[in-house]
């Protein structure tokens, strides 16, 4: 089997990654009862013998002597990953694949971007070569962090960066958590904003997850359990927002729920990769069968059951319901109705006990009630792991390259115009960039549109499968519309932007901008380029 270094990156991406490690060693204690060190657990352990002290031999075969995660824990402020080294998961971790500091990045994307990165640069690629001269055959990195905050966001974009220079053909696949409207921390569009051109350039996919629709979920579940309208009929710890049965001493913080529904996200998307399965799916084969276009790699995910009734007979009736929900937007990560956009691919990653045929049966039952693009009628992706999540007898993750992902940025640069227009908080965030640096800043505000470059790729498709006939798709014509949308919006936001910029720095010369920006943005400025 292949294996998978996991990043975790600022106080968010400890948290999660914590929570992931504490339920894959259930599952992998769920279904290896001998204590044996099989190809499963060599996909995220190592198994180190530790007898002589110290950072030991790994053991390939036999008993299981210590597990080490292949993982590497990084925050600029010590509190998380001090508690992770005093709980009960400390001797999963090998404490020299940690890097903390101690003043952290105040909620500034430059300073874990500019500062730390630079800073923490080579003991970075030290010790990322380290975890991969450990794998056999290493086939993905794991990204966990926040958009929000300014390590997760700042230098965990430029740890992607440096995978894609240091490790070029292993895939990166970036789980990042956005901030709500009403997050805490003021300087979180400017952050999110910032470091969105980064996942664009330099990502393989990106799953991105709203704090909002966590929230929203875990409320959902708590309501109805306490109401008494699941009662007594849910499975004992079959929620997937429950701590129960965890490595966990402490009481639970508010913060926990949230981190279980992603926690199990992760588990169902590594699952064919740990477990064998009738119908497997590489982790590889989701960035070639969802990701049309390079840029286009942002994937809406879904997870269900979010319960397990008591009852273990589940008819087909129940079966096709997962299915339906994995659709609905109740069960959606992001705030969006994928059924109401367009598809460009999909996947589905069902564990299990279910048949091939449970499974294109339900395919063909929602096929009508789903919009795909006219040129990827079928562009289905299915992978069948025998092996469920603990507490559940099957579960389903759905992952869809859909345009509902458009409200989402919209709504980011929105709440970005709304603080920069009045000017808030920009001596913070700039204020470890030189001049140079800050037009560098303005420059990547510039390129937010996640999908400028692609609108171009996709004029491409549709005039090459549709000039001769000249007959228009409905649902090409949708996404292009949609797309041109959120160009002419970011470039409002980035004619603000360089119409603040002084006098003094008009010498500048702008031929960084896509040329259909540039007769835009300077007419809109009144300034001539050249």
């Amino acid at each position: 089997m292949t294996q998978s270094v996991v990043v975790q990156v600022g106080q968010c991406g400890n948290q999660v990654g914590c929570r992931f490690w504490d339920l894959a060693l259930r599952e992998h204690a769920d279904v290896n009862k001998e204590g044996i060190y099989d190809e499963a657990l060599s996909s995220f352990f190592r198994n180190v013998d530790t007898r002589s002290g110290g950072d030991g031999p790994d053991i390939y075969k036999g008993k299981i002597c210590s597990l080490k995660a292949r993982a590497l824990l990084i925050d600029m402020e010590e509190g998380v990953v001090n508690e992770i080294l005093q709980g009960p998961l400390r001797d999963v971790f090998d404490s020299k694949q940690l890097i903390t500091d101690v003043s952290g990045s105040g909620n500034n994307w430059a300073v874990g971007h500019k500062l730390y990165g630079s800073q923490y640069q080579e003991n970075i690629v030290e010790k990322l070569r380290k975890a991969a001269e450990h794998c056999d055959c290493l086939q993905c990195f794991f990204i966990i962090h926040s958009m929000g905050g300014g390590t997760g966001s700042g230098l965990g974009t430029f740890i992607l960066k440096l995978l894609e220079d240091e490790f070029p053909e292993v895939y990166r696949f970036v789980t990042s958590v956005y901030p709500s409207g009403e997050d805490d921390v003021i300087t979180s569009p400017y952050n999110s904003v910032l470091a969105m051109k980064e996942l664009n350039e330099h990502a393989d996919c990106v799953l991105p997850i709203e704090n909002e629709s966590l929230f929203d979920i875990v409320n959902k579940i708590h309501q109805m359990a306490n109401s008494g309208k699941l009662g007594s009929t849910v499975k004992r710890n079959s929620l997937v927002t429950s701590s129960a049965g965890s490595a966990k001493t402490a009481q639970e913080k508010p913060f926990d729920a949230m981190n279980n529904i992603l926690a199990n996200l992760l588990l169902n998307l590594t699952s064919s990769a740990r477990f064998e399965g009738s119908l497997n799916m590489d982790l590889n084969e989701i960035s070639m069968n969802l990701v049309p276009f390079p840029r286009l790699h942002y994937l809406v995910s879904s997870l269900t059951p979010l319960y397990t009734l008591a009852d273990v007979n589940v008819p087909s009736r129940r079966l096709d319901q997962m299915f339906s929900d994995a659709f609905s937007r109740d069960h959606q990560l992001i705030q969006a109705d994928p059924k109401h956009s367009i598809y460009l691919a999909c996947a589905l990653l069902v564990r299990g006990n279910v048949q091939v045929s449970d499974l294109r049966r339900n395919i063909e039952r929602l096929k009508p009630s789903l919009h795909f693009v006219s040129w990827n009628q079928e562009g289905w992706k299915t992978g069948l792991c025998s092996v469920p999540p603990v507490g559940h007898s099957h579960s389903l993750l759905a992952l869809a390259n859909n345009t509902c992902v458009k409200p989402t940025f919209i709504e980011l640069k929105d709440r970005f115009m709304k603080l920069y227009k009045k000017k808030v908080q920009l001596i913070i965030t700039t204020s470890v960039a030189t001049t140079h640096e800050y037009l560098a800043l303005l420059k990547q505000v510039s390129q937010r549109n996640c999908l400028n470059v692609t609108a171009q790729d996709f004029c491409s498709c549709y005039l090459s499968k549709n000039q001769s006939n000249g007959c228009c798709s409905k649902s090409v014509t949708f996404l292009l519309s949609c797309t041109y949308q959120a160009i002419y919006l970011l470039s409002s936001a980035v004619s603000q932007c360089l119409a603040d910029l002084p006098t003094s720095l008009w010498w500048i010369d702008f031929g960084w901008l896509p040329g259909a920006y540039q007769a835009v943005l300077f007419s809109r400025t009144g300034r001539k380029y050249g």
